[in-house]
């Protein structure tokens, strides 16, 4: 709950502290008196967009600040997902709007981002305005107050998982299906561009090989003349004379002959034998190679055709090398895999959607029967509520029809249906329902609520719009009985009924000054509270008699 709250230059407030208590707590004003800006305030602490124009006049930033009471109310799981500090027992929330139009936002003294400040309210305060009634014609407010009831949370997890799984299991299908159509759509054209590479049987380095053989074939007579020249030079002819082997056995020769007399001879006789036997093996490699070029114009026309369409290839794809041209090879037949083992991908896809449908049905089905018991525990209390507050004829019942695919929450469509007569059909209450029935059918939804969720605070932003007298008596009276074992609930009101049941009472005034106005907040205490009742049953012009009936009101509560 809200222990104190801190307003400085915020709209007409220039400084103000709050102090607020558990139970039923009353607000009341004249009209314009700045009630609205104490709930904006508030909003700003629960994540709201600030604007600069909130500033006060002449001010260089506003601040809010509220100190919550969060003792009992189990909420450590919040501060620990975000790693805020949190004793267990006490939250402070601040809000700073500087006038540059920056905005900082603090819980318990360390920076938090604005999403954090609304997942924070929602689980501290409720604010229920007279715009909120229209929640009434809302189909997922109608489904929450049925899951509310329902205590479903572990169900509605496990349906939420179950739909994101079906989903993905049906997107998953869908994009085959679509990636097959297109698929087919080309297959004539994939299965050409792959025949047209695998007719070059490619390889790594033949392009280079290619290359190398065309330069041998085009050029075989000369290769072999010259191969043919240097091993004739080598082992020698008639009409050229000795060759360089003859020539070094020669000239060994007459090494030999002088050994005796000169011992270096020996040395230089067994290094010529060496390139002896060097030179006659690259001898016989020349005769060798000599032979085996070939002369051969109809391999020469093959491998230009493997050339050609080789550069045409790496033309026609975009591409620089054969290892590009073997990666699209390949691309191309995990392609055409995929086409021709499609029926069975498809098959198994479709037998995982169809489980994760199955699986999602089951849970769905499980939803409805809770929300079918929660539905007729809702007619219930709404019947046994809604009849003191001035329906005695009250019908109100709660519609489920079942959607023909799931959605997010389930198959049910829920319709809130509501009659004020006993002869009157049902129809949906936003539509037969007058503003003050709405008004007590909205109340009665936050009451039937608030005993199953552990809200720390209720604030109702003049909730009884259109009723007045006992009506209203009876309305601040289930208010009283919300605020009941520790609850904070506070009414904005115009009635004196409802004021007058509150267990404490603020006024709101507004004061004119020569710099401008300003509004103010005052606790009451219990003559004050006197002469404010009388105010609100007489007006400015204060009487007797009104204080006297202001006096009974207290008195009667």
């Amino acid at each position: 709950m809200i222990r104190v709250l801190n307003i400085q230059n915020y709209a007409l407030i220039s400084s103000l502290e709050m102090h607020f208590h558990r139970g039923f707590s009353v607000i009341t004003g004249e009209t314009g008196a700045g009630k609205s800006i104490l709930l904006g305030a508030i909003g700003l602490l629960l994540g709201q967009r600030a604007e600069t124009r909130m500033i006060k006049a002449g001010a260089n930033r506003c601040v809010i600040e509220a100190e919550f009471d969060l003792d009992g109310y189990a909420m450590e799981a919040f501060f620990n997902k975000h790693d805020f500090d949190f004793d267990g027992h006490t939250c402070l929330i601040r809000r700073e709007l500087l006038a540059s139009g920056k905005s900082r936002a603090f819980i318990n003294d360390t920076p938090a981002q604005v999403a954090q400040l609304r997942e924070l309210g929602n689980q501290l305060i409720d604010i229920h305005s007279q715009h909120q009634n229209l929640l009434i014609a809302n189909e997922d407010f109608q489904l929450s107050v049925l899951d509310i009831l329902a205590h479903n949370e572990e169900q509605r997890k496990a349906y939420a998982e179950a739909f994101a799984a079906y989903q993905h299991a049906t997107s998953d299908l869908q994009e085959a299906e679509k990636e097959l159509a297109r698929s087919r759509e080309e297959e004539d054209y994939l299965r050409f561009q792959m025949q047209q590479l695998d007719d070059l049987h490619l390889e790594s380095g033949m392009q280079e090989a290619m290359e190398q053989e065309v330069q041998m074939l085009e050029h075989a007579e000369e290769i072999r003349s010259a191969l043919w020249s240097a091993a004739s030079l080598m082992q020698g002819e008639e009409q050229r004379g000795a060759g360089v082997i003859a020539a070094l056995r020669e000239a060994q020769h007459h090494l030999q002959s002088v050994a005796s007399l000169m011992p270096a001879a020996d040395e230089l006789t067994a290094r010529i034998d060496a390139c002896l036997i060097e030179l006659k093996d690259i001898q016989s490699e020349l005769d060798t190679d000599a032979r085996r070029v070939e002369i051969n114009p109809q391999r020469l026309d093959v491998v230009n055709a493997w050339l050609s369409n080789f550069y045409a290839a790496l033309k026609k794809h975009h591409v620089n090398d054969e290892a590009a041209l073997m990666a699209l090879a390949d691309s191309y037949r995990s392609k055409l895999a995929r086409i021709d083992n499609a029926d069975d991908h498809l098959l198994l896809l479709r037998q995982t959607q169809q489980q994760a449908a199955e699986a999602l049905l089951k849970l769905a089905r499980e939803l409805s029967g809770q929300r079918q018991k929660a539905a007729r525990l809702v007619e219930q209390q709404m019947h046994e509520r809604l009849a003191p507050l001035g329906i005695p004829n009250v019908r109100f019942s709660v519609g489920i029809t079942q959607r023909t695919e799931p959605s997010p929450t389930g198959l049910d469509q829920v319709e809130f249906l509501f009659s004020a007569n006993r002869n009157s059909p049902l129809q949906r209450v936003s539509e037969v329902a007058s503003g003050g029935e709405i008004a007590r059918v909205m109340l009665s939804l936050k009451a039937m609520m608030s005993g199953e969720v552990k809200l720390p605070t209720v604030i109702f932003d003049e909730i009884d719009t259109g009723v007045s007298g006992q009506i209203a008596e009876r309305m601040a009276l289930m208010m009283r009985q919300m605020g009941d074992g520790g609850r904070q609930v506070i009414s904005i009101t115009h009635l004196p009924q409802i004021a007058a049941i509150g267990a404490h009472h603020y006024r709101v005034y507004k004061e004119d000054a020569q710099e401008g106005a300003s509004t103010h907040i005052l606790e009451l205490d219990s003559e004050e509270r006197v002469t404010e009742l009388a105010h609100m049953l007489s007006g400015a012009q204060l009487t007797d008699a009104a204080v006297q009936n202001a006096r009974a009101l207290l008195h009667n509560t």
